[in-house]
């Protein structure tokens, strides 16, 4: 069944729009089924999962780390890890870029943006977050190459909502895209998954992240 998940998406989502399997608390084995079929980039978001992952399948694979990242968990992850989505504070994002730095690296990271209803999801405001970079104080951060936003919609059937919720995360990129301090790299809109991605997609999405519609449910 995952072979047959794997080809309808790869075959099916539009030109321009990114795959990221999200096989977290799902075997090895797994993995390698959708690998066979040409899947390359896989999420993550338990850090010693993602590790053991990482250090034991094909080196091509691009690895996502799509969940909350702990401040203790970031040094385990860094040398695997091919793009994070999930750079949630001022704080998480010198972080990173300082254990970056430590291990002579320039790792791609999404800021993560809140705009859902529950106050369980992480993110910045996205007022807040356009001030932070208005006032440059990412400039100075060497070791990290912004690559766009990640976003989550409200965990709600109410599709209006969710459409909402898109369009937010969407205006919020644009602002950012807009300023000077922002190059071309400044690309990516993480945000549509299983339920949603169709209307992700037609929202501006460029990356979108399916799990159990992929390898079913999790063990």
């Amino acid at each position: 069944m995952i072979r047959q998940n794997i080809r309808k998406y790869l075959n099916s989502i539009p030109n321009g729009v990114e795959l990221v399997a999200v096989s977290k608390f799902h075997p090895q084995e797994a993995i390698l089924v959708a690998y066979d079929e040409g899947q390359r980039i896989f999420g993550e978001s338990r850090a010693n999962e993602f590790v053991d992952k990482a250090k034991s399948l094909p080196n091509d694979i691009k690895w996502h780390f799509i969940g909350h990242l702990q401040s203790n968990k970031v040094r385990l992850i860094l040398p695997h890890v091919s793009l994070i989505h999930s750079i949630d504070s001022e704080r998480l994002l010198t972080l990173v870029d300082s254990e970056a730095k430590r291990i002579n690296r320039v790792v791609d990271i999404l800021l993560q943006v809140h705009v859902a209803q529950e106050e369980t999801k992480y993110g910045f405001d996205p007022d807040k977050l356009i001030a932070l970079i208005k006032n440059e104080k990412t400039t100075s951060l060497n070791n990290i190459q912004i690559r766009g936003i990640m976003g989550m919609a409200s965990n709600t059937d109410e599709t209006n909502r969710i459409e909402q919720d898109f369009i937010a995360i969407k205006k919020t990129f644009d602002t950012l895209k807009a300023l000077p301090n922002m190059g071309d790299n400044f690309n990516i809109i993480s945000m549509g998954m299983s339920d949603d991605y169709l209307l992700a997609i037609k929202h501006g999405s460029n990356m979108i992240r399916i799990g159990s519609s992929i390898f079913g449910n999790r063990y």
